[in-house]
């Protein structure tokens, strides 16, 4: 798996995710399958069904999240840097007026709160920009001009 860039809120929030699905869920999902046992005849015990199914979502996720933590990138935004990176929060002007985007990793994009990744195509249009520089993008609404009006 490539490196997935997190800001630190977003790695924490997995990580807290991955405590939970451990710590609350697992035990949860074993008391079904046990109380489930306990009813005699497993083999059309609806309850025991949807149980071991819970079971292996739960620990599907638990392994995806593990595997995304060990491969984490963990950005604190642009300290002083003048140029767009991940972690940036980007100000910008297009015909649609004036936004303000954080570059993020995909695994923490979220467009409608503006947090964009960096393999998004506005995203990466931004990456190693400036402030003051201006760029076309092309978006599914057509080719669009943005000027960078300030990076954090």
């Amino acid at each position: 798996m490539d490196n997935q860039y997190f800001t630190p809120e977003g790695l924490e929030k997995l990580k807290n995710e991955y405590q939970e699905r451990i710590s609350v869920i697992r035990p949860e999902i074993a008391k079904r399958l046990k109380e489930a046992k306990e009813e005699g005849d497993i083999s059309e015990n609806a309850g025991f069904d949807a149980a071991k199914e819970a079971q292996a979502v739960n620990e599907g996720r638990i392994e995806e999240i593990k595997e995304t933590i060990e491969n984490a990138k963990v950005f604190k935004g642009s300290s002083g840097k003048s140029t767009v990176d991940v972690g940036s929060e980007v100000k910008i002007e297009s015909k649609n007026g004036i936004q303000t985007f954080v570059i993020v990793g995909a695994v923490e994009s979220d467009p409608l709160k503006g947090f964009i990744s960096n393999e998004s195509p506005l995203g990466s249009a931004f990456l190693g920009h400036k402030k003051g520089d201006k760029l076309k993008v092309k978006t599914p609404k057509g080719e669009v001009e943005y000027k960078i009006l300030e990076v954090k």
